[in-house]
C-alpha cells in the first residue's frame, strides 16, 4: 500500500486533481457559524490523505491553496494572495499538514482498520485546530481590526466547529475503509 517511488502515474495524477477539485467544491458546501464557517473541506482533504497518501494527498491540499492564492475564488471567501491575511487561512495551512499527517498514519498501519482510521482522522484534525487557531488569533490580533480573545477565540474556532469535525472524521473512517476496499489499497 505504501508508495515506494516518487514518480507518479497517471491514475494517481487524475485522482489527485480529482481531490483539488473536491476540496473547492467542499468549500462553499458550508453552515454558517459565526467567526470560522463549518465546510465539507475536511471531509475531502481527509479522504484525500487516506486514499492518496501522505505525499499525494498534501499535494492536493497544496494546490488547492496555490490555486486560491493566484486568485481563482474557491476559498470560502474568494480567492487572491491577500487572502494569507484572512484569520481562517490558517485553517488551510492546516488543512496541508493534517492531510499529510492523516496519510502518513495510514500507511504505518500495519493493518486498515476503522479505528486505525478514525485515530488517523483525529490526529489530522488536531493538526488543522491547532495551526487554525493559533494562525486565527496571530492574524486577528496583529494584521485585522477584529482582535480576539482567546476565550472568543475557543468558543469560535473550536467549540462551535468540532462537533461536525468529529462527526465528518467518523463518518470518513467508516467510508474510506470501503472506498479503498473498492480502490484496492488505494492509488499508493
Amino acid at each position: 500500500m505504501v508508495e515506494t517511488s516518487k514518480k507518479y502515474n497517471t491514475k494517481s495524477l487524475i485522482m489527485c486533481s480529482i481531490f483539488v477539485a473536491l476540496i473547492s467544491i467542499g468549500a462553499f458546501i458550508k453552515i454558517p457559524i459565526p467567526v470560522v464557517p463549518f465546510t465539507l473541506q475536511l471531509l475531502f482533504t481527509t479522504l484525500a490523505g487516506v486514499i492518496l497518501g501522505s505525499r499525494l494527498g498534501a499535494i492536493s491540499v497544496l494546490l488547492y491553496i496555490i490555486l486560491g492564492l493566484i486568485g481563482i475564488p474557491i476559498f470560502t471567501n474568494g480567492g487572491g494572495i491577500g487572502y494569507v491575511l484572512q484569520p481562517t487561512f490558517g485553517y488551510l495551512i492546516g488543512f496541508s499538514i493534517g492531510t499529510y499527517l492523516t496519510g502518513l498514519i495510514v500507511e504505518k498501519s500495519e493493518k486498515i482498520t476503522v479505528k486505525s482510521l478514525m485515530i488517523a482522522n483525529f490526529i489530522g484534525l488536531a493538526a488543522v485546530y491547532i495551526i487554525g487557531m493559533i494562525y486565527y488569533y496571530i492574524v486577528a490580533n496583529t494584521f485585522t481590526n477584529s482582535p480576539i480573545g482567546v476565550w472568543s477565540l475557543i468558543l469560535y474556532c473550536f467549540i462551535l466547529a468540532v462537533p461536525g469535525d468529529i462527526v465528518i472524521c467518523v463518518g470518513s473512517a467508516f467510508f474510506s475503509k470501503r472506498l479503498l476496499k473498492i480502490l484496492k489499497g488505494g492509488v499508493r
